[in-house]
């Protein structure tokens, strides 16, 4: 008594497009590709966002060192600066007993002699006295003796 009724017609031509027993699909390896997938999405944007947190971190590491070596450059760069002046100069060639030089001559390439030379100004006795150090860092620089001809 349960049989199906019998159908007719275009009822008959749809009930043949469908399976005539009660089929389940095999739902197990579409939801093991679904949650593979997931997993695999999730484990990729972990990783992904662990290495832009690493380059994040090595970026900021090397922006401060960039900058502390900005820094020691211009540090260094005053130091020449400093030493590099006229009067420090100067300072350190007479603490060495160098004396400023005489008028030069130059040689002509036909072998003429231009300008009259003159010797070095003479050192005098207070120049050649050994001072200590911090005597000369607070003693002012002696004023270079006039030349001939200036």
């Amino acid at each position: 008594m349960s049989r199906k009724p019998e159908l007719k017609g275009r009822a008959a031509r749809l009930a043949r497009l469908f399976p005539a027993g009660p089929r389940q699909a095999a739902r197990t390896p579409f939801v093991l590709l679904v949650v593979l997938l997931l997993g695999g999405g999730l484990i990729g944007l972990l990783v992904l966002n662990s290495a832009l947190s690493e380059g994040s971190f090595k970026m900021d590491d090397l922006q401060r060192d960039t900058k502390n070596l900005t820094d020691e450059e211009q540090a260094l760069q005053r130091d020449i600066d400093s030493y590099s002046a006229p009067d420090a100069l100067q300072r350190r060639a007479r603490e060495l007993g160098m004396v400023p030089g005489g008028d030069p001559a130059f040689l002509d390439p036909d072998g003429t002699v231009k300008g009259v030379p003159s010797a070095a100004a003479e050192r005098s006795a207070a120049d050649s006295v050994v001072r200590p150090p911090e005597a000369l860092e607070t003693a002012p620089p002696a004023p270079l003796p006039p030349t001939p001809g200036r």
